[in-house]
């Protein structure tokens, strides 16, 4: 009886690593051309042959990857999908998105959903700070990388922008121009984005040298244009309101600059407006929106590359948190 050569035989031949052998099958660009050759010599000297079906019989969704987002709605996270969808397919591989809805509920179901359909991996963007959804992954053995969320744990990766360096600057930017009362539309305070945002709004008017109470924080319950609707409809009713508004994301900047608009306010010389993202619509707006860049689609090639790379070789995967720096795009707002 012949016993066909497996993977592990054809690693063994060529004194390579299981994840490289996956790789030249894979992905044979991100290999060393002589490397990618002895490989390939091996394969064929044992006359190895790839078995896709078995494969796909024991990851159970063939090909597959999780990505877990907080608001399938939010065009930031559109972004991210099509940067990790693209990642995903140039490795073969097909991406399910889950849309927790800022719901631990929901986000705790599509977990065990994805679990039980043994995707290789999972990209989550968590709702909670306490991180149960992830932690019930990788009790079960499947490959975890945050998304939008930073982490300090070095068994597990992350992709994320500096939030708080973020809000740093959208506030920093907006005392520069002069304004002592900016209100901070902010989304709920179990979010860490959110709580990152205002941690580096109130750096910049501390580094100012400036009172604490000239930025105030307006919590509201989600992170979109109607939340942005409601806040701003309260901030503009009152006899004093603020010279400056800074959102945690564009899509409450949106809301935000459609109240003051409609209610004759004009932007920027009565209030001035800051958004968080840089999405698609924050150049397009009526008044085109100031706002903190965010590279969405590169997070999301960067954080599906490091799920792909643990699960094709996890012994050998080393972990990465990844933090980019983000920019403020100054526009017409502002």
């Amino acid at each position: 009886m012949v016993v066909a050569a497996s993977i592990r035989d054809v690693a063994s031949r060529a004194n390579v690593s299981v994840g490289t052998v996956s790789n030249v099958l894979n992905r044979p660009e991100v290999v060393a051309p002589a490397t990618r050759d002895r490989v390939l010599g091996a394969i064929v000297e044992l006359g190895f042959v790839r078995n896709d079906a078995a494969r796909q019989l024991r990851s159970g969704t063939p090909r597959a990857i999780g990505l877990v987002v907080l608001d399938v709605g939010n065009p930031f996270f559109t972004d991210v999908a099509r940067g990790v969808e693209n990642t995903a397919s140039e490795a073969g591989h097909a991406v399910i998105l889950c849309n927790s809805d800022e719901s631990a509920h929901r986000e705790a179901r599509h977990v065990e959903l994805l679990a039980e359909q043994r995707v290789h991996g999972v990209l989550i963007t968590p709702v909670d700070a306490d991180l149960a959804a992830v932690r019930r992954l990788r009790e079960r053995g499947v490959s975890v990388v945050l998304l939008d969320h930073p982490t300090d744990d070095p068994g597990l990766c992350s992709v994320a922008v500096d939030d708080r360096a973020g809000g740093e600057l959208a506030v920093a930017h907006l005392l520069a121009r002069g304004h002592r009362r900016i209100a901070m539309v902010n989304g709920p305070s179990r979010q860490h984005q959110a709580r990152q945002r205002h941690r580096g709004a109130a750096d910049a008017v501390r580094l100012a040298g400036l009172d604490p109470a000239c930025l105030e924080e307006v919590r509201m319950p989600a992170m979109t244009v109607a939340s942005g609707r409601l806040a701003a409809q309260d901030l503009v009713a009152r006899a004093h309101r603020p010279d400056a508004m800074f959102c945690a994301n564009d899509l409450m900047a949106l809301g935000v600059l459609q109240v003051l608009l409609r209610a004759g306010v004009r932007v920027p010389e009565d209030v001035a407006v800051v958004g968080y993202d840089d999405i698609e619509f924050a150049a397009a707006a009526a008044v085109p929106l100031t706002s903190v860049h965010q590279p969405r689609e590169l997070i999301g090639r960067t954080a599906a590359s490091l799920v792909l790379a643990e699960t094709m070789a996890p012994r050998e995967h080393e972990h990465r948190q990844v933090l980019f720096t983000p920019d403020l795009v100054v526009r017409e707002s502002s």
